[in-house]
C-alpha cells in the first residue's frame, strides 16, 4: 500500500480550507491533508515546515498571493508540487501562477472528485486545468499568431479576444471589419481597444499597430 499523498491547504477563507478538507478527509483515503494557511507568510512558512507533496494554492490573497508564495518557495523545494485552486478565471491571474512555477491551475467550481483527481494528476507529473483556462496557456505557450511569446508580461496582461481584435487591428483592418472578422459587434471592438491602450499604456492605433508588430502579433 502506497503511502498518502500529503495536501497542504493556502486560502485566505478559512471556511473555504476547512469544507476542501473535510472533503478530501471524508472521500478519498490516499489523500491527508497536513497542515492550511490563510495568508502568504504562514503558507511559506507551513510549507517550508511540513514540505507537502501537493500544495493548493489560491491566487488572491491580501498580502501578496499564490505567485509570491511560489516566488520564495519554488527555487528551494523544487519537489513540492503547486496546484492553483481560484475562484478567479482570468488569464492574467492562470498565466501569472502558471509562470511562476504552478503545475495547474482549477477554479473553484470544481466538485470534490474533480479536485481529487486533479491532486492526483500533478503529484505524477501531469499538467492540470479547467477547460476553459487550459486556451489561456496553450495561447501563450506556443507560437501561433495571436499568442504571446514567452516572457513577455505586457502581452500576458491581455486577454485572448484583446489579442485576437489587436492582431487585426494592426493588420490596417477598420472597426467594422473586425466585428465581422470575429462575430462580434463594433461596441465590443472598441471596449477591447480601450482595454488594450488602457493594459499597454498607450495613446492611439498607430501605436497599437507597431506595439503588436514588435511582438510578432501581426
Amino acid at each position: 500500500m502506497t503511502d498518502p499523498i500529503r495536501v497542504f491547504l493556502v486560502d485566505d477563507h478559512a471556511l473555504f480550507r476547512s469544507g476542501v478538507r473535510a472533503e478530501l478527509d471524508r472521500s478519498v483515503p490516499d489523500l491527508t491533508v497536513v497542515g492550511e494557511a490563510g495568508s502568504v507568510d504562514e503558507a511559506v512558512a507551513g510549507i517550508r515546515h511540513i514540505k507537502p507533496d501537493v500544495v493548493l494554492l489560491d491566487v488572491h490573497m491580501p498580502d501578496g498571493g499564490g505567485a509570491e508564495v511560489l516566488r520564495q518557495l519554488r527555487p528551494e523545494l523544487p519537489d513540492v508540487v503547486f496546484l492553483a485552486l481560484s475562484v478567479s478565471d482570468a488569464a492574467e491571474d492562470v498565466i501569472a501562477v502558471i509562470r511562476a512555477g504552478a503545475r495547474g491551475y482549477v477554479t473553484k467550481t470544481i466538485s470534490g472528485r474533480e479536485l481529487a483527481d486533479a491532486v492526483h494528476r500533478v503529484k505524477s507529473g501531469d499538467a492540470v486545468f479547467s477547460p476553459r483556462l487550459a486556451g489561456f496557456v496553450l495561447d501563450v505557450f506556443s507560437d501561433r499568431p495571436g499568442a504571446a511569446p514567452p516572457g513577455d508580461p505586457e502581452l500576458d496582461l491581455l486577454t485572448r479576444r484583446e489579442r485576437d481584435v489587436l492582431r487585426l487591428l494592426a493588420r490596417g483592418y477598420a472597426y467594422k471589419e473586425i466585428a465581422g472578422e470575429l462575430f462580434i459587434s463594433v461596441k465590443t471592438v472598441e471596449t477591447h481597444v480601450s482595454s488594450v491602450l488602457r493594459k499597454t499604456q498607450l495613446s492611439n492605433r498607430y501605436e497599437l499597430s507597431r506595439w503588436a508588430s514588435d511582438r510578432r502579433l501581426v
